[in-house]
């Protein structure tokens, strides 16, 4: 509900200006997809490689975890018959503690992937509002609405800058 009246405010905002502007000079709209942005660019590219590089690493661990546990189990049923009460006990306590480390395992795994990954993209959007910025003054934009939050059901094409921007981004790493 809070997004719906955030997007009808900024849609009411910009037909004020519409309205406005036919007083004055005309408005200039950029549209840039951030979301676009951030996985086309160079160095997006670069961060999601590395961040898939984590995540398999993190996956074999998780898997050689699982196929322990799996392993015990069907030590613990090809043996049950013939262990002792408290020595069944004891394996299925074994497999109950690796069962949580592997939870665990999984869990943080997964926390700090997604840790990463934000970390990576507030500093990328941050550098992103800068070039941004930069373009629409560079060329009298008078706003640039950010096109993938879900706010901007339909644009020109003519008015995206998404790919001017990438450019720029991509030229200000390579300096």
């Amino acid at each position: 509900m809070r997004r719906f009246l955030t997007v009808s405010l900024v849609l009411f905002f910009l037909l004020s200006l519409v309205s406005i502007s036919n007083a004055q000079d005309a408005i200039k709209v950029g549209v840039v997809d951030l979301l676009k942005a951030l996985n086309e660019s160079d160095q997006g590219k670069k961060s999601i490689a590395e961040i898939d590089s984590i995540k398999k690493s993190k996956q074999t661990t998780i898997d050689e975890k699982a196929k322990k546990i799996e392993q015990l189990k069907a030590d613990l049923d090809k043996q049950a018959s013939i262990l002792s009460a408290e020595a069944k006990k004891s394996k299925e306590e074994e497999i109950e503690r690796l069962i949580r480390e592997f939870q665990r395992l999984v869990s943080d795994a997964t926390a700090e992937l997604q840790k990463k990954q934000r970390e990576v993209e507030v500093e990328m959007i941050k550098e992103f509002r800068v070039i941004i910025t930069k373009v629409g003054e560079e060329e009298k934009f008078s706003f640039i609405v950010e096109a993938s939050e879900g706010g901007l059901l339909y644009h020109d094409k003519a008015i995206d800058i998404t790919d001017k921007v990438i450019k720029r981004f991509n030229e200000s790493k390579k300096k």
